[in-house]
């Protein structure tokens, strides 16, 4: 029994190592050709034959294995998330205070700030134009930026207007010396829209602190005082803009994270949603009220020249405007394929992208404000 096991192994090896099925008892030759045949079409199937069918082969990864690294990657994302709004609040708690104290303080010190703001947003953004491969005249600009935001200070709006036609021609007479004369529109006009996009609109923020004062060059400073004007109308009517446009962005944020399904704008701000701008309007509605009833409270007079009823349809416009204004800064950024303008602000970005909305808002509560009046005392 013994030898014939063993022949029975010797020849399997013999045959390529495989297995031979057991030979039966007096099965002779015929039954050993019937177990290498067995042992060639039968057993082998088990070792040699590929994994079952639905089975992933060895280099695919398992179902299992594809939802944990989806998991992971959730994960990773959430915890950046929270990370960067953490950031983002802890830059929040130390810009707020001191924006809301220079306002209430006003002079020198607001007029300083505004122009360093100004400067520091406009070198910004003519490094979008660079990134775009223009080569704008930076050091003009930046320096009329600065002069228009003064001149407001010390005139008004129009006396900042006449400005900004000096400043075109005098670009056009400094591109003449350059010696790139290929890229010469680009340039100029490069140049003169930073002043007027950073440097013009923000000069606004001027305007509006010292809002009776720059209506007095439209309107008599007696008859304003009879619609309740005071010189602390300027503080109420930055704090009331710049808290209705804030709140606005920090309402859509968080109401687009919570319920954002629809794209506002995809190819411009892939982010926004339509459920994120209604929140937003809301929110900053209402903290615009807000606002408007703690100065009623604590500080009336300076509250008094914006009744409820416009202060209501002020805010909604001021909402607006301001996600206009976040969306025309994404759209730049977007030509110039780049996500923020800087990192100046940690959690926030550059200068520029946390005063887009307000860029529009300040101009915008200007003029409404202005229109106000006329048909006030008309």
């Amino acid at each position: 029994m013994e030898q014939r096991d063993a022949e029975q192994a010797r020849i399997a090896f013999a045959i390529g190592g495989r297995p031979l099925a057991p030979i039966p008892a007096g099965a002779g030759a015929d039954g050993l050709v019937r177990a290498e045949t067995s042992a060639g079409q039968g057993a082998p199937a088990e070792a040699d034959d590929p994994e079952p069918s639905g089975s992933p082969g060895p280099g695919a990864p398992s179902a299992a294995g594809a939802n944990a690294e989806a998991i992971a990657a959730e994960a990773a994302r959430a915890a950046a998330r929270r990370k960067d709004l953490q950031t983002r609040l802890w830059t929040a708690a130390v810009l707020i205070p001191y924006v809301l104290w220079v306002i209430a303080h006003g002079g020198l010190m607001y007029l300083a700030s505004v122009i360093v703001i100004g400067l520091l947003a406009q070198k910004e953004f003519y490094g979008l134009i660079v990134d775009k491969g223009a080569k704008p005249l930076q050091a003009v600009g930046l320096v009329f930026g600065a002069a228009v935001i003064l001149v407001a200070h010390i005139g008004n709006e129009y006396h900042a207007m006449l400005l900004m036609t000096l400043s075109l021609l005098v670009m056009m007479g400094a591109q003449l010396r350059k010696a790139e004369i290929q890229e010469a529109m680009a340039s100029i006009s490069g140049t003169f829209f930073g002043v007027f996009y950073v440097a013009w609109l923000l000069s606004h923020a001027v305007l509006l602190r010292k809002f009776t004062e720059s209506a007095a060059a439209h309107y008599d400073g007696a008859a304003l005082r009879t619609i309740g004007f005071t010189p602390e109308t300027g503080i109420f009517l930055m704090y009331y803009s710049l808290v209705t446009i804030v709140a606005c962005d920090a309402g859509a944020y968080f109401a687009g994270r919570a319920w954002g399904r629809q794209k506002l704008a995809p190819a411009i701000s892939p982010n926004k949603s339509v459920e994120g701008a209604l929140g937003g309007i809301v929110m900053g509605a209402v903290f615009g009220l807000g606002t408007k009833l703690a100065f009623d409270l604590f500080w009336p007079d300076a509250s008094e020249a914006l009744p409820w009823s416009a202060a209501i349809a002020f805010g909604l416009v001021l909402c607006v405007v301001g996600i206009t204004g976040d969306l025309v800064e994404s759209l730049l950024k977007r030509d110039a394929a780049v996500k923020d303008t800087g990192a100046l602000l940690p959690g926030m970005g550059g200068v520029l992208d946390r005063i887009d909305a307000p860029l529009l808002g300040l101009p915008v509560m200007y003029y409404m404000m202005l229109g106000y009046i006329f048909f006030r005392l008309d």
